[in-house]
């Protein structure tokens, strides 16, 4: 990687819209078992910071799910050789012990990255796919979807998230 071109998106390009993510966030997460049926709305408190020189950020958070804690780790990135978003995703709920890797593109108010899951219970793995859009500065909305091996699509996790000041 060019230290100019990371420099060049640090200041004005993909690295920088993921600067912007950086900070204390705290809202509210929803969550869908089922296509349709809202199953738990929750409390999120969540941290985005740089990490590694601005080349990554991380987001950290805690959050409840049928009144039990969780926590989850994203380290969110842009490649710039891939010119891809790319998410590495980990928690105590959803992933277990496996690490789901994501990769994606920028859209119109943010990016979207696809990632597959599953194991041994599975006979197919089911896609992940993952929005992220800061609305303005103080809101960002992070959506999670369910992708069934027939490719039909259903919300799984909402986060609504402002920024505390």
């Amino acid at each position: 990687m060019s230290k100019i071109k990371f420099s060049e998106s640090v200041e004005t390009g993909r690295h920088s819209r993921l600067l912007q993510l950086t900070g204390k966030w705290e809202g509210s997460v929803k969550t869908w078992f089922e296509p349709g049926v809202l199953a738990d709305t929750s409390a999120v408190k969540g941290e985005i910071r740089s990490i590694l020189g601005g080349r990554f950020v991380m987001h950290e958070y805690k959050y409840e799910l049928e009144g039990k804690n969780y926590e989850a780790i994203a380290i969110i990135g842009f490649s710039i050789p891939e010119q891809k978003y790319q998410i590495a995703y980990l928690d105590t709920f959803h992933s277990g012990t496996n690490i789901m890797f994501s990769e994606g593109d920028e859209t119109s108010d943010g990016f979207s990255v696809i990632g597959n899951y599953g194991d041994t219970d599975y006979a197919e793995r089911w896609g992940w796919k993952t929005e992220v859009i800061l609305k303005d500065k103080d809101n960002l909305i992070i959506s999670a979807y369910n992708i069934t091996p027939g490719g039909e699509e259903a919300k799984a996790v909402e986060i609504e998230y402002k920024r505390i000041t």
